[in-house]
């Protein structure tokens, strides 16, 4: 079971002024009834932050992605902390960054004689895992802040972090045991695949019990294995001459199908207007097109915008004004600050994030952060690959010279050179921005 951190106060009139500071600017208004709106996070698994109809892509359609980001306060440029998936999740829950809650890639470093990913190797993995999971235990989740005020929630999709309990859900697909195939997600990775029941069925029930919910929906998708419909392929093998590409696309909409079936049962409920719908991807992808399932250079893994940046949108019909800011740099970190503003909870001070519907907090911030650590991992100095910051409209990506003593500092201008073609030879940015990022450093 997860360990408890303290119990923190409800400010009811928290939400009421934060709101009234967004729309109309006022410095003081009167307390309310904190209203709990229910919350759903989507987390798309190892998608482009440009493989969107609305963020420009000629062939990849995501009709229903496309209308929540019109419905939603919608950031273009935001931005994970990590381009992999396990430490990113960790930092969607908790708010944190990789090198605070200790989560740096997907597995530990060991020695094993035989087969990787099989069970026995997962059973010795989670021997090493335990030290890592148990300093998340220590660190208030989203999930257990919320159950604090009265929320109940649920887990479904990808999840590192053994039992969905460490995350502080109530409920949860995943059980974690590495004997019986758990790792990332076990059971919990058939959610959207293989239907949405288990969210609808749990819908229902808080529904039935008068109690808001939060809901954790990381689907497989689009990650590999790339299984589209039949339908799906065929109809992207008519617009490129690459079946591993037509496949990747082809999983874009099928995962675009599910986030409209989940929008769809919540709105036809009659709670459109008393949903906050939170949507992010935990890290990037482009799909090598002459290998399945495989991706290319320059994207996962990588600190290069295929590798972290993903839109990031907020949508809440009657309450949060919709709006395409496409300036404005985000972090995943952001996440569990705006629901504590939203719902009225007093967060761990250590939060680095900003609440995202506050426009002074966003543009008082200097800059957002990422780093890319080693797949399997040891301590943060061992494992560090790249730093990275966003001071828009520029970023800086700083190799590791321990690790990467062949890679040079690199600077871009994203306004101009959203691709990162052309790297800029501005020493005095260079050092500001390196200046930023060794100060993000220290903080812990």
């Amino acid at each position: 079971m997860r360990k408890k951190i303290g119990q923190s106060s409800v400010l009811y009139g928290a939400f009421v002024g934060a709101i009234f500071g967004l729309i109309a600017s006022c410095a003081e208004v009167e307390q309310g009834v904190n209203p709990k709106p229910n919350i759903v996070l989507i987390i798309s698994d190892d998608q482009a932050w440009n493989d969107y109809s609305f963020m420009g892509h000629k062939h990849i359609e995501t009709p229903r992605i496309d209308q929540l980001a019109q419905e939603s306060l919608t950031f273009t440029h935001g931005y994970v902390t990590a381009p992999l998936c396990s430490p990113s999740l960790a930092s969607i829950i908790t708010g944190l960054y990789p090198r605070q809650h200790g989560v740096l890639g997907n597995d530990p470093v060991f020695s094993f004689e035989g087969k990787r990913y099989g069970n026995e190797w997962r059973v010795e993995r989670s021997k090493l895992y335990r030290s890592t999971i148990d300093h998340f235990e220590s660190l208030p989740t989203i999930a257990d802040k919320l159950g604090e005020i009265g929320y109940v929630s649920l887990q479904t999709g990808k999840w590192w972090l053994g039992n969905h309990q460490t995350g502080g859900f109530d409920e949860g697909m995943t059980h974690g045991d590495p004997a019986r195939g758990g790792r990332h997600g076990d059971a919990g990775l058939t959610i959207g695949r293989e239907g949405l029941e288990v969210i609808y069925d749990f819908i229902d029930h808080s529904e039935s019990n008068e109690k808001p919910f939060f809901v954790w929906y990381a689907p497989f998708l689009p990650h590999t294995p790339h299984t589209p419909p039949d339908s799906l392929r065929e109809k992207y093998m008519k617009v490129t001459p690459s079946e591993p590409v037509a496949n990747y696309w082809a999983m874009c909409e099928w995962f675009d199908h599910t986030c409209g079936q989940l929008i769809d049962y919540v709105d036809e409920k009659g709670w459109r207007e008393n949903t906050l719908f939170i949507y992010i991807t935990d890290n990037g992808w482009i799909q090598d097109p002459d290998r399945p399932n495989r991706y290319a250079p320059r994207s996962k893994r990588s600190p290069y915008e295929a590798g972290i940046r993903t839109p990031l949108m907020f949508r809440w019909p009657g309450t949060i004004p919709p709006e395409m800011n496409t300036k404005t740099p985000m972090s995943s970190v952001d996440i569990a600050s705006t629901i504590y503003a939203i719902a009225g909870i007093d967060g761990p001070e250590s939060l680095p994030g900003v609440h995202a519907l506050d426009k002074a907090q966003r543009e008082e911030r200097e800059a957002v952060f990422a780093a890319a650590y080693a797949h399997d991992f040891t301590t943060v100095d061992s494992s560090l690959y790249y730093s990275v910051a966003i001071d828009w409209p520029y970023k800086l990506i700083v190799p590791d010279p321990k690790n990467q003593p062949t890679e040079t500092t690199q600077l871009f201008n994203l306004a101009v050179d959203p691709h990162e073609q052309k790297a800029l030879a501005d020493e005095e940015l260079i050092n500001q921005l390196s200046e930023q990022i060794a100060n993000w450093r220290k903080v812990k």
